[in-house]
């Protein structure tokens, strides 16, 4: 099961449950000194090997409450990055959309954690980038930062993350969603413009399309030119405050990148080119930030990538 800490898993269930009224600790010297570790109900936590990258990533796993009761059916598979942050997120709101999950279909939910021995700055600027021109600040970790990584990435999670995925749980692979948000939303938009049929659905929040000089621009008219078709359903969501509003004093806005605009730009490219199986949602969520968005992107994009099934 995974284990995380208690206030992390607080955070993401605020506003949930009224809190029990506070007990006096136990008097036994070894529970005060050796509390318990909060536990996810339903969860595990797996470690897999890259081998071509020479290193080892743990995913967390949770498993739809049907999972076990229902042992010939087969569940949609969300893959989402971030694991360490969004995946204790990702459940919680899974479990009360439309009156406590009865709004979405059940699915396994899959949280891609960062390469074991890297800080999650480290680990997500190395895997999640799609070129080495990034910004040269060192992280926590006080070692340079590395980046461009994404296809060796992106080949580990096809070649052997995802196989494992499909191998060990009873998992529907004609429905793979991808979510991610920032880098892990510029991650996805690598993915969509190098092997789009890997995923059925892309979650695409806030996307870094800004980065290396908005290579992604490039690298969309390049697949452009050389296909006429690009089958995958997208939902690309950013929060109203990413952009520049020098008028405004609201630390929120940004400050240098217009990631509203990018998004809006790369949006009419990929509608201009007519893609017969491309469908394409796009949304600016009102009154949030870069660092405040990803709830309601998810909120938004579990409605739509795994709307319950009516009979």
């Amino acid at each position: 099961m995974l284990r995380l800490p208690a206030l992390l898993v607080a955070l993401c269930l605020a506003g949930a449950a009224f809190a029990e009224p506070a007990v006096e600790p136990p008097a036994s010297a070894a529970a005060v000194t050796n509390p318990a570790p909060f536990v996810l109900k339903d969860t595990e936590v797996r470690t897999i090997r890259a081998k071509a990258l020479q290193r080892d990533y743990e995913i967390y796993v949770a498993l739809p409450a049907s999972y076990h009761s229902s042992p010939r059916r087969r569940f949609p598979v969300l893959f989402v990055t971030d694991g360490d942050y969004a995946f204790p997120l990702v459940r919680s709101i899974a479990q009360r959309v439309g009156n406590r999950a009865q709004g979405l279909e059940e699915f396994i939910l899959v949280g891609l954690s960062y390469a074991v021995g890297d800080s999650p700055q480290f680990s997500r600027r190395r895997d999640y980038t799609p070129t080495p021109n990034g910004e040269k600040t060192r992280d926590e970790s006080g070692r340079p930062p590395v980046f461009g990584e994404a296809e060796e990435y992106r080949r580990f999670l096809a070649e052997e993350l995802m196989p494992f995925v499909a191998a060990t749980y009873r998992t529907d692979t004609n429905r793979s969603i991808y979510a991610g948000h920032s880098y892990g939303g510029l991650f996805g938009v690598h993915i969509l413009l190098t092997e789009p049929k890997m995923f059925s659905h892309y979650i695409l929040g806030s996307p870094s399309l800004w980065f290396d000089q908005k290579v992604m621009f490039s690298r969309e008219k390049a697949y452009a030119e050389a296909n006429k078709e690009l089958k995958a359903n997208v939902l690309m969501a950013i929060a109203s405050y990413e952009t520049v509003n020098k008028a405004s004093n609201d630390p929120r806005y940004s400050r240098n990148v217009d990631m509203i605009a990018d998004l809006s730009e790369f949006e009419k490219a990929l509608r201009s080119r007519d893609y017969p199986g491309l469908s394409l949602t796009s949304e600016i969520i009102p009154g949030e930030d870069h660092l405040t968005v990803f709830p309601a992107v998810i909120t938004r994009g579990l409605m739509w990538a795994l709307p319950a099934k009516r009979d």
